[in-house]
């Protein structure tokens, strides 16, 4: 299985920027002039946009719920319960939409979930590695904020639009790769501590941790991106479904080797609260999100979602736990925006 080979297009023909593009070749300069665009078009256009603001706005309350669910600074459920639950309920919602699908259109090829050997065993290596990085994500709000966290989160952009490059061989304009090294600048801006000796605001282990993570989330990314596209025509709820029985297989393991004393001693919902309940929702229906974007656009439109979230999440943490806009942030969010619009842009003169 030769996954270099697969171009960045979804099944439909393109991303959400060509869509653009191609509305514009067509001559439709207004926003009026969309209604003459095929109702298929129109069709691709509104998939694309709702998956994507959905996915913005459930990144943006992720870090948000992650340290809400925290009680003295600390977390009293089990971590590795909570990232089985959100696996769970994953494959619970695919399964739902599959019969909702079977029951309307009939089970097909493109929709059973018998599948062959080949086509299954590429799922184990994605799920591990969104195992590890879901379970850093709790592990490192013990060094950072949530709007410092949604920063240190645009590093996925560096390993996405490398790993694209060496994976997928997506080649990336020179003004993309500028961006990347001003999202550097801007990441390091927002995290400048000027009421303290350190210069940075999250001590070195938050940062080895924000950096495993946006490797691990690049390479899961765009692997991912790979299996799903590979095969256009598949189900996205099918390939879901396989995808989320391995990281339920893997997050049992985790279970049994990090708090299986503490499951058996105190019950396996020990700690949980609305907001443990809320938080796994939200990170529910943000993975299956996450899969949409992919398969109806791609990874770099899915950095996209999570730099708006940044901004989204420091607005919000200011009214929930009185964080302080400081400038160093402001200018480093200003930097990191600016950054993804000139990849946007990059993209488009590629």
């Amino acid at each position: 299985m030769e996954y270099r080979k697969i171009k960045d297009e979804d099944d439909d023909g393109g991303t959400v920027s060509d869509d653009i593009e191609n509305l514009r070749g067509k001559g439709f300069p207004g926003v009026a002039s969309v209604s003459n665009v095929p109702p298929r078009e129109q069709a691709k256009w509104k998939r694309k946009t709702i998956v994507t603001l959905a996915l913005t706005f459930l990144t943006s309350l992720q870090a948000i719920l992650i340290v809400w669910s925290k009680r003295a600074g600390k977390y009293e459920y089990s971590v590795t319960t909570a990232n089985f639950l959100v696996e769970t309920l994953k494959c619970a919602l695919s399964l739902a939409a599959l019969a909702r699908i079977w029951k309307n259109e009939g089970v097909t090829d493109d929709n059973r979930l018998s599948t062959t050997l080949d086509e299954v065993i590429v799922y184990p290596i994605p799920a591990l590695l969104y195992l590890v990085k879901n379970l850093l994500q709790y592990y490192i709000f013990a060094y950072v904020d949530a709007p410092g966290y949604q920063i240190l989160k645009n590093l996925n952009i560096i390993s996405t639009g490398v790993l694209y490059r060496i994976i997928l061989k997506k080649k990336l304009s020179e003004i993309q790769w500028a961006a990347f090294i001003l999202l550097c600048a801007g990441c390091t801006t927002a995290q400048l501590n000027s009421r303290s000796d350190q210069v940075l605001q999250t001590p070195l282990p938050g940062w080895i941790m924000a950096i495993v993570m946006a490797l691990l989330s690049g390479f899961a990314g765009v692997y991912t991106e790979a299996i799903i596209k590979k095969r256009p025509s598949r189900n996205i709820n099918v390939q879901n479904f396989w995808l989320y029985i391995f990281g339920m297989a893997f997050n049992v393991v985790a279970i049994l080797v990090q708090d299986f004393d503490a499951v058996m001693n105190k019950g396996f919902f020990h700690g949980y609260s609305i907001i443990t309940t809320l938080m796994i929702l939200n990170h529910a229906l943000s993975g299956i999100a996450v899969s949409m974007v992919m398969k109806y656009a791609d990874n770099i439109v899915k950095v996209y979602s999570t730099s708006v979230a940044m901004l989204l999440t420091a607005v919000v943490s200011v009214f929930l736990f009185g964080f302080n806009l400081s400038l160093a942030f402001f200018l480093g969010a200003t930097v990191v925006s600016v950054s993804v619009y000139l990849h946007s842009a990059g993209k488009q003169q590629r």
